[in-house]
Parts: structure tokens; C-alpha cells; sequence
């Protein structure tokens, strides 16, 4: 029988020394990824923040001086109101006054339609918030030379005027609240869809479903659909909510008759259907981490498996059920080809009043100001995504919070 000896005490050092050499590296590169991982998303938000904010040169089409013997910059509200009623034709005041009462809009919102309707802004030149920062004298002599006539002004095109605004054509007027509210409305349905069949279906795989080759195929598809590219979903929505179920998307089975099947309805159960799978395999392995011992003793007492599902599964698989739930939800927020494909407009200046309503939403929303050849539209698309990225920080916090409120260990 062979005896098991130590190393010797060089050996033994040489060994350990390679130990720690061989995790110093492997620690090392773990470190560089996450570095690489830093420098990427820093490198993402600052090109985002660089396009939303710098100088912008621009001319008014008509002298402010023939509307206002003060600068208008210096009006109050109501000496604003004074200017629109007087200089704007009595149909486009009251077209104006039927989307949003004149009397209760801000300031600022009467001061961005003088320079709208009124005085009618042509932007010549926008400039990075870099180049604003670092070569302004430069920036100063170039409108000097090219455009001697245009107002320079560092130009903030994330305001609040800017998330309450509906679209508009021309990109200094333009806002997101449409695209939001209709990204909102997308979201909601989807919740309302996935969340209680993905949540049902989890619990028959998980509790109930015998493991046989019917219930592997159904879970293995599943886990597939998680991976399919998200324009397959679109195609889907295209065929059967947008076609074969026009007359409950479009509302006409409701009464109904100026839409057809490209609303809201559909976007959002094309949204549901697409972050379905998600939901399921979150919702399998939230219910999965309940320890076994709360279901034997359930059974123990009498109870029946709903009864233990219902009073003790659910209750502790709540957190993570709420979690993944709610970053499915977050990839719906950014998705854009199932909605071009469903039919979301690239212009609609009108918020959606319901399921059945015509919609955009925020990805849409920038695209097609990404695709316009005037630098201000790629400006204000820049400030769209920090909306977006605003939005999806929001949902994930909430994913966090709800995580951490009803999170039980053992």
C-alpha cells in the first residue's frame, strides 16, 4: 500500500506561489473586463449627453420687434398670452386652445409657441456639447462669418418643455410626451398579458407538469423562444392581431369604425407575446427557489397543492416573480422592429386615448429623428434617449425595490 508523503518545503512553496500567481491573473483579467465593461457604457452616455446640449445658432424668419416692443425673452405669461391672441388667426388660437386650454399652459410653453407660430426659428448651425465647451471662440467666429444675422445660445434640448411636448416638424418644437404615453400604454398591455399566463404556465411546468418527453419538448421551446430575434414576434403580430383578429384590435367589434388593426392592442400583445418566455423561465426559477421543506409541510397539515401553491409557493416566489417580471418589461420599453412592423407611426402628434388608438413609441420616436439629415433632429434624438434610458433605469429600480421589500431568505 502506497503511503501519501508532503511535499517538500521548496515544493510546497512552489506550488502555493503558482496558486497565487495563477489567481492574480485570472483576477487581473476579471478586472480588465469589467473595466472594458465601464469604459463602454461611459463611452455610450457620454455621446449621448454630447449631442443633447451645446450652441445652436439661429435667425427669426419674422423681427421680433413687430410683436413686442420688449424683447420677448422678457415677457411674462400673460403678456405672452397678449401676443398669440392678437398675431394668430382666430382658427389656429382655438385649434391650439382645444389640445391644451391657453389660459392654463406655463410660461414656457407660451414662450416656445411666439417662437413657433410667430416669430418662426431657423436654426442654422447646432454644435456638440464637447465643441461648445472646449472651442467656443472658435464656434463664435464661424457664426461671425457664416450666418452674421443668427442668435447664439447654448441650447439645453432636454427640458421639461421637451417630455411634455407633442411631435412636431420642426425639431425645436418637437417633444416625446406622444411617444411616452404611447410607450406606457404598450408596457401596461403587455403586463396584463404575460404576467398572469406566464405566471400560470410557470406554475403547471414547475408544479403540476409530470417529467415526460411532452412536458421536456414544451420546456425546451420555451427557453428556444426566449433567444428568437425579436422581428419574428413582429411578423407574428403582423398575421394574427393585425389581420386574422382585426375586429377586436381595431375596436370594431366595440363600436369603433375610424381605426384597423394597427393600434395599440396589437403592439402591446405582440410586446406580451414577445417577452412571454421571459416571464415563464423568471417566474419557473422564482418558484423553483422556494425550499422544498414549505411544500412537505403544506402537505404534512393537510393541505392540498393549490392550497400550498397559493398560500406559501407564491408568496415567497413573489420577489423574484416580480423581479423578472419587470426586466422583461424593460427589454418591451427599448424594442422598435415588431413595432414598425405592427404599424407605430414615425409622426403622430396626437396622444392616444385608448387600446384602440393609433400610437408611437419612444424607440420608434428616435429612429426617425436619427434618419432625418438635419443635425437639430439628431440632437433632440440624443435627448430622447436619455428619456429612454431614464425610463428603463426607472423600471429596473423598481425591480430592486419590490426585490428587496418582499425578498425572504432561509
Amino acid at each position: 500500500m502506497a503511503r501519501f508523503s508532503y511535499p517538500e518545503k521548496q515544493d510546497l512553496q512552489k506550488f502555493v506561489a503558482a496558486r497565487y500567481r495563477k489567481a492574480w491573473i485570472w483576477q487581473l483579467i476579471f478586472m480588465a473586463t469589467l473595466l472594458v465593461a465601464i469604459v463602454s457604457l461611459a463611452a455610450l452616455l457620454l455621446n449621448v449627453v454630447d449631442g443633447a446640449f451645446g450652441y445652436a445658432a439661429f435667425e427669426y424668419k419674422k423681427d421680433p420687434a413687430q410683436f413686442s416692443d420688449k424683447p420677448i425673452e422678457e415677457l411674462n405669461r400673460e403678456e405672452l398670452l397678449a401676443v398669440l391672441q392678437e398675431n394668430l388667426s382666430t382658427g389656429a388660437y382655438k385649434k391650439l386652445d382645444n389640445e391644451s386650454p391657453m389660459e392654463k399652459r406655463s410660461q414656457i410653453e407660451l414662450y416656445y409657441l411666439v417662437q413657433e407660430r410667430l416669430l418662426q426659428v431657423d436654426t442654422k448651425a447646432t454644435y456638440s456639447l464637447f465643441d461648445s465647451l472646449f472651442n467656443r471662440h472658435e464656434i463664435e467666429t464661424e457664426v461671425g462669418e457664416k450666418y452674421p444675422e443668427a442668435r447664439l445660445e447654448f441650447r439645453y434640448w432636454l427640458t421639461p418643455a421637451f417630455v411634455t411636448s407633442p411631435m412636431s416638424s420642426r425639431a425645436e418644437f418637437a417633444g416625446v410626451r406622444t411617444a411616452v404615453l404611447g410607450s406606457l400604454w404598450l408596457v401596461g398591455i403587455a403586463i396584463l398579458f404575460a404576467l398572469p399566463v406566464g405566471v400560470g404556465a410557470a406554475i403547471y411546468l414547475q408544479e403540476y407538469a409530470r417529467k415526460n418527453f411532452l412536458n421536456r419538448l414544451i420546456q425546451t421551446n420555451i427557453n428556444n423562444l426566449a433567444g428568437v430575434p425579436s422581428i419574428v414576434y413582429g411578423m407574428l403580430g403582423l398575421a394574427i392581431f393585425v389581420r386574422a383578429w382585426e375586429a377586436f384590435t381595431s375596436g370594431a367589434m366595440f363600436g369603433i369604425t375610424d381605426t384597423n388593426g394597427r393600434t395599440i392592442m396589437s403592439a402591446g400583445l405582440t410586446m406580451g407575446i414577445l417577452v412571454l418566455p421571459l416571464v415563464i423561465i423568471n417566474a419557473q426559477e422564482a418558484i423553483k427557489a422556494v425550499p422544498d421543506s414549505i411544500r412537505q409541510a403544506a402537505f404534512g397539515v393537510g393541505a392540498t397543492r393549490w392550497q400550498t401553491i397559493w398560500s406559501h409557493v407564491l408568496p415567497n416566489a413573489l420577489p423574484g416573480i416580480l423581479t423578472g417580471s419587470i426586466l422583461a418589461m424593460s427589454r418591451a420599453v427599448g424594442e422598435t422592429a415588431p413595432l414598425i412592423i405592427v404599424g407605430a407611426s414615425t409622426f403622430i402628434s396626437v396622444d392616444p386615448s385608448g387600446p384602440f388608438s393609433k400610437f408611437t413609441a419612444l424607440p420608434i420616436q428616435i429612429y426617425q429623428w436619427t434618419a432625418r439629415a438635419q443635425p437639430e433632429f439628431h440632437n433632440i434624438a440624443a435627448a430622447a434617449i436619455i428619456v429612454l434610458l431614464i425610463l428603463l433605469l426607472t423600471l429596473n429600480a423598481s425591480a430592486i425595490l419590490l426585490r428587496n421589500r418582499f425578498q425572504r431568505r432561509y
